[in-house]
């Protein structure tokens, strides 16, 4: 509220960047991310991740959680049987697709969803968007084919198109060092953090997070 205030105060405009922390295997981090103000976090449900999480796992982390702060969960490939068993099991809000899903795998599951896509040489974005006609959002990665994401890798932003009024989540390499920069060139709808606020994989740093966090709301009143 103190942030919003002093922005009107100075005359800027509040268009708040969304800040995602994804990969949390715990709740002490859930709770950390919470305190310093995220909007989501992450879940991985992708057995192939140094940072899958079992549904016991995501029970407890979401137990801790306040209100206010959307579960996303991450999935790869996965059958329509497991992601209904997490749906079902209410641990999530949102859904994200990380693999080589087309939009009738991504659909009928009652919730929302956002697609990922890595960002491939020659890729025709705009085309490949539109695939997916029923998307949330975008999260737009590098491209990592083998993982899947996750690996702290970025790409070049200038490659970004405009895209219109397509809500894009910036992914991929980020860090409390570059995403003032980030947020500025690309002007995205959220910013996603994963390898870049952590101590090791799956294990996350309180004060990276709060730094990224700082970047963002920074860069917003400035």
């Amino acid at each position: 509220v103190i942030y919003a205030l002093y922005c009107l105060t100075i005359g800027s405009p509040v268009v708040r960047t969304r800040v995602k922390i994804c990969g949390i295997t715990r709740g002490v981090d859930a709770l950390a991310a919470a305190a310093c103000g995220v909007d989501a976090i992450g879940l991985v449900f992708y057995s192939g991740s140094p940072r899958v999480v079992t549904l016991e796992q995501a029970r407890e982390i979401v137990s801790v959680l306040p209100p206010f702060v959307t579960k996303v969960g991450l999935f790869v490939n996965e059958s329509r049987e497991r992601i209904s068993a997490v749906v079902a099991s209410g641990c999530v809000d949102l859904l994200q697709f990380h693999g080589h899903e087309d939009a009738d795998s991504c659909d009928g599951f009652g919730l929302p969803y956002i697609k990922a896509i890595g960002m491939e040489d020659g890729i025709d974005l705009a085309r490949r968007m539109d695939a997916y006609p029923d998307a949330s959002g975008f999260l737009l990665d590098a491209w990592q084919p083998e993982t899947h994401g996750g690996g702290g890798i970025g790409f070049d932003w200038n490659r970004i198109p405009v895209l219109g009024e397509r809500t894009i989540i910036l992914a991929g390499g980020l860090h409390p060092g570059n995403v003032v920069e980030a947020i500025r060139k690309v002007g995205p709808y959220a910013v996603d953090v994963s390898s870049g606020v952590e101590i090791r994989k799956g294990v996350k740093s309180a004060e990276k997070i709060a730094a990224f966090l700082e970047g963002v709301n920074n860069c917003e009143c400035e």
